[in-house]
This record gives C-alpha cells, structure tokens and sequence, in this order.
C-alpha cells in the first residue's frame, strides 16, 4: 500500500470553498424536500454551479429553496480532498479522477467530522484524564485523513466512529458531571415538535436525539451533549448553548434562533436568524 500523503497545510476543520472544487455541490445527492428545490444524483453537478466552482444563486439561496445548502457543512473536508488527497488537480480538465475524488469526500468528511469532535473534547479540562487516549484518537484519525484515495475507499470508518466515540462518550459524562446533579436523560429520543420552552436542559444526554421543530426557545442547554441531534427547524431563540458539547455549525443553521440564543466560540450565529424580538 503506498505511503500516506504528507499533510501540505490544509488541516483546517474549518470550509474553505474558495480551496475546493465545489465537491458538495457535485458529489452529493440530493433529494427534492424543504432543504433542497431539485433532485440531484451524486455526481452530478448542481444546476447553479458555475464554472469558476461558485455558486450562481449563493445569496440567494434560501429564498431559492435551498437552506440545506446554507446549512451544510464539510469541516474542512473539501478542501483536504481537492488540495491533499488529489494534489490540486481539478476533476473538470482530468475527468478520469472524478469519480473517485466524489467517492473520497463523504469519507473524509466523517473523518473531519470526527477531528472536530475529539479537538473540542481535548479542549475541555473536565475531561483531563482522557487527554492521552483523546490525543491517541486525534492523531490516528489525522493518519487515517493522509491516506491515498485507495486506501480512502477500503477504510471501514463506522469501525474507527465506534472507537472514537466511545472516548467521546466518556469525556460527555466527565463534562457534565459538571453540572452537580443528574441531568435529563434523552439520547435518541423522538422529541420532534416537542414544547420544550424555558427547559432546564443543562448537562442532559440529548445524543442523536430528534428536536426538528421543537420549541426551545429560552432553554438552558448548557454542558448539554447534542453530538448528532438533529435541530433541523428547532426554535432556539434565546436559548443559552454556552458550552454545549459537540455542537456544530451545521446543527445551528438548521435550527432557527436570535440575537438572544448564546452561542460560544468558535460558533457563531447563522446570519438567517432573527434579530431579537422577532
């Protein structure tokens, strides 16, 4: 098996569309429904792409049927696979390599995905004991992001997810003992739509739980764990996520929210949200 890539820079967990060559506009599919106005297959590039990879409708996006668009996010992942994975050789002149290059995005934004998720649990001194096994995880997911395309495509990542999030989930339980009592219990739960204004929800197991439409306007979601929630539509006007764990960027600009809901960095308000008093 070759040798993996050298890292040449483009670590980011942040997008950088501007270093990609528009791979979640082409690789992924998408299905006509609230978040998206078309039907795309995989591979297929999005009818508003334009040549320089940009997005022909991009401000407008949302009044063009297409908040998923808004919402998505790669963490970094573009980036790494036009930059890094494929040496910088755009898909559109070398249409031998694209098929593969669309194949390596999902991969490498799992992995992305799980790099941010383990940087920020480093980041949390409650979860000092685990600093060692955390770094361990951290650095082999990065080894794993180097590969070559090949290796990329073979890669069982639900395995390595597995592993990692069981760390994950211990460093979950260290950050929220914080909280000093026992906290709401609702991982994987059906919460969709569910009227949850002015909940005290801090420190509570809200893991992959399903809040589309919920109210949670004025919810104390402090040290809450919401890794894989899905807040597509959820209302979180006023709402305090300061220090909610394993929050993302995706996860707010799904949600609809205001000047009031408290958000810390690195995440920052969805420029869709509403002033205050709206």
């Amino acid at each position: 098996m070759p040798a993996p890539l050298p890292d040449v820079g483009s670590s980011s967990l942040h997008a950088d569309c501007a270093s990609c060559f528009a791979l979640c506009c082409v690789a992924l599919p998408f299905s006509a429904s609230a978040d998206f106005a078309i039907n795309k297959r995989a591979g297929q590039p999005c009818t508003h792409l334009q040549t320089d990879f940009r997005c022909g409708i991009h401000d407008r996006l949302r009044e063009r049927g297409f908040p998923g668009c808004t919402a998505y996010d790669c963490f970094g992942a573009g980036q790494k696979v036009s930059q890094v994975t494929f040496g910088g050789r755009d898909w559109r002149p070398a249409p031998q390599s694209a098929p593969q290059m669309f194949e390596v995005f999902p991969v490498m934004r799992q992995l992305h995905e799980l790099l941010w998720y383990v940087t920020e649990a480093l980041a949390r001194p409650a979860a000092g004991s685990l600093q060692v096994a955390l770094r361990e995880a951290l650095d082999e997911t990065e080894r794993l992001a180097r590969l070559h395309p090949d290796a990329l495509l073979l890669l069982d990542v639900a395995a390595h997810r597995q592993t990692v999030n069981a760390l994950l989930l211990a460093a979950s339980e260290l950050v929220r003992a914080e909280v000093g009592r026992t906290a709401a219990q609702h991982r994987g739960a059906d919460l969709m739509g569910a009227t949850l204004k002015g909940a005290d929800l801090r420190g509570a197991d809200l893991r992959g739980a399903y809040l589309i439409g919920a109210d949670l306007r004025g919810a104390d979601l402090r040290l809450a764990d919401l890794i894989g929630a899905d807040l597509r539509g959820a209302d979180l006007s006023g709402a305090d996520l300061t220090g909610s764990l394993f929050l993302t960027q995706f996860q707010l600009a799904a949600a609809k929210g205001d000047a009031r809901t408290t958000v810390g960095p690195p995440l920052t308000r969805p420029a869709h949200w509403a002033p205050a008093g709206r």
